[in-house]
């Protein structure tokens, strides 16, 4: 998949149906805690303002049918993949539903499926925006996955030491250095080896998950919904859910990638404010505090 995703990539950007926004990226700490902040340099506002204009007419939906130009390939009977026309990280994924699905109701096993038959294919993260609140542009359900590692010259992502030195302790469970409400578990090494094994362990895992940060199940005519906005975050090596109050403070907006430390502002005034909040605050501004549910481990 990696050789496709390439291929279509330099293949979208020639013709122009590729808008890669370019930025710079700046290193911040807090609580001995390593973030970066990418601070666009060309945010194309015009295509932006075309994108968004779409967005607002209830009719319009990329995703029916995607852009046959940013169509990487075929995962399954109910899921393809499509570049995202508008990245910020290279060979950005998006792992889209063949039919309209909300992006508010709950993963399924066929989800979880699509995300392991892309996880294995090469070092990646995948991650959910569940809501608008969670940081989600679309409404159309789709997940996303982007190449490892997230910055060049720097360890897979930001947050690496946090995920990799709770590997003691099996068990879903919350991590002291994260001043938030969240849900966090290690995989088994050989989880990648079975897709269809991998889903359902991870679905399961999903679900218990949900229920520790006390997000419940909210059935409808056309199936089941979250009650609570969150972000999922999976890697071959841990699983990561944060259910969320916001999506911006102070005018900045944060979306799953903020959980690994990778945040993105739009101008240098955005990169000072995340500066003078302090990274970590601005995580727990747009969670929720552990004490507003009862835990569950």
């Amino acid at each position: 998949m990696w050789q496709e995703v390439v291929a279509r990539t330099q293949t979208a950007t020639a013709i122009g149906a590729l808008h890669s926004i370019e930025t710079e990226y700046h290193s911040l700490q807090q609580n001995g805690i390593e973030f970066v902040v990418r601070v666009a340099t060309n945010l194309k506002r015009k295509a932006q303002q075309k994108q968004e204009q779409k967005r607002c007419e209830e009719a319009f939906n990329p995703f029916l049918p995607p852009e046959q130009e940013l169509t990487v390939a075929d995962i399954s009977p109910t899921h393809l993949s499509v570049l995202n026309k508008f990245n910020v990280v290279d060979h950005h994924l998006l792992i889209v539903t063949r039919s309209f699905e909300h992006q508010e109701r709950l993963l399924t096993l066929e989800d979880f499926e699509a995300l392991w038959l892309c996880l294995r294919e090469y070092p990646s993260l995948g991650f959910y925006n569940g809501g608008v609140a969670a940081g989600a542009s679309q409404r159309h359900k789709h997940l996303q996955l982007v190449p490892l590692p997230l910055f060049s010259n720097q360890s897979q992502y930001p947050f690496r030491k946090v995920y990799s030195s709770n590997t003691e302790r099996n068990g879903i469970r919350q991590l002291e250095p994260l001043p938030f409400l969240h849900s966090w578990r290690r995989l088994p090494k050989d989880v990648a080896e079975a897709p269809f094994k991998a889903a359902q362990y991870t679905l399961s895992l999903y679900r218990q998950m949900l229920k520790s940060v006390g997000i419940r199940q909210v059935n409808r005519p056309d199936g089941y919904y979250q009650s609570t906005p969150y972000n999922l975050l999976m890697t071959l090596e841990w699983m990561l859910l944060v259910p969320r109050s916001q999506e911006c403070c102070n005018g900045i907006s944060v979306n799953a990638l903020g959980f690994v430390g990778s945040l993105f502002v739009k101008d240098r005034n955005g990169l000072d404010t995340v500066r003078n909040l302090g990274p970590m605050n601005l995580l727990q501004a747009v969670s929720m505090n552990p004490a507003d549910v009862a835990r569950h481990y």
